[in-house]
């Protein structure tokens, strides 16, 4: 029987790919890497790439159910999400300091890899996502920028985005499997 997107979709989404509710959904970045990597759809390439390692401590989303509408008015889904951010707390996984990243990039990143941008947000693990494309022979990000409401390609190099913005850390580098 033949994979359809939306059967693709649901295993990159949600968790095992088994959707069971608000929470079955893949809310943090590090949870939706470790599902995607367990099930041979991602490659962790900071993992082999960068020695420095953080462990997750995870608790944002059930400390504030009011800025999320299925979390806001039920006590249940607030108990699963923390749940959750328990079962992935204290995880160690590997990252990049904004301050190792150069304008150029490093030779381990390449076009189309997916760049999640860690945070010191307390109880958060990635502030951003996007797309990695070089320009020039400098890395920038293709993202959805909130502020202009639509995707966009970073005017300045990812490492001068990481720079401007002092609660953003580093990044985390991940690539589709090709199987």
């Amino acid at each position: 029987m033949g994979s359809s997107f939306a059967d693709n979709l649901q295993k990159i989404r949600y968790r095992d790919g088994i959707i069971d509710g608000y929470t079955s959904r893949l809310h943090y970045t590090s949870d939706w890497i470790e599902n995607g990597v367990r099930q041979g759809l991602l490659e962790d390439v900071t993992a082999r790439n960068s020695a420095q390692t953080t462990k997750l401590s995870l608790s944002y989303m059930s400390t504030h159910p009011k800025q999320y509408k299925h979390l806001a008015d039920s006590p249940e889904n607030v108990k699963r999400m923390a749940e959750y951010e328990k079962a992935l707390s204290g995880k160690k996984v590997h990252w990049l300091p904004k301050n190792k990243l150069p304008d150029t990039g490093l030779p381990w990143i390449m076009d189309g890899d997916v760049i999640a941008i860690t945070t010191k947000l307390p109880g958060l693990d990635i502030a951003h996502v996007g797309i990695a494309n070089f320009v020039n022979g400098k890395l920038h990000l293709l993202h959805a920028s909130s502020t202009l409401g639509k995707v966009v390609l970073s005017e300045e190099p990812l490492s001068q985005m990481l720079n401007n913005n002092k609660s953003w850390t580093g990044i985390r580098v991940v690539r589709m499997s090709h199987p």
